[in-house]
């Protein structure tokens, strides 16, 4: 996936998502990107519902713009990036690997 910043990422995000892939998400997460914004991000009955917004999350992920491009990209492993420091995971750790099935 080819995107330039975390804002475009998001904003094309419901977009790129199956409807069933939506309805399996049973979670929310709040994404803080250092440098470009926070985005709330949850399923909604089968669609998947994008807003910036700092809002109590499930499951919170923070990472800089550049790993967080680098992950979205394909260019690095989340869990390299998890186990380097790059990435910090608040929240249940199981609900941040589901992305990987929800994204990918």
């Amino acid at each position: 996936m080819s995107v330039e910043s975390a804002r475009e990422f998001f904003e094309t995000l419901p977009g790129r998502v199956s409807p069933q892939r939506a309805q399996a998400l049973d979670a929310s997460y709040r994404f803080e990107v250092d440098g470009a914004g926070t985005w709330h991000v949850e399923s909604d009955g089968g669609s998947l519902v994008v807003t910036e917004s700092d809002a109590p999350a499930d499951c919170v992920i923070r990472a800089d713009e550049q790993t967080f491009l680098r992950i979205v990209r394909g260019e690095q492993s989340p869990m390299g990036a998890y186990m380097t420091g790059k990435v910090k995971v608040e929240g249940d750790l199981g609900l941040a690997l589901k992305l990987r099935d929800l994204l990918g």
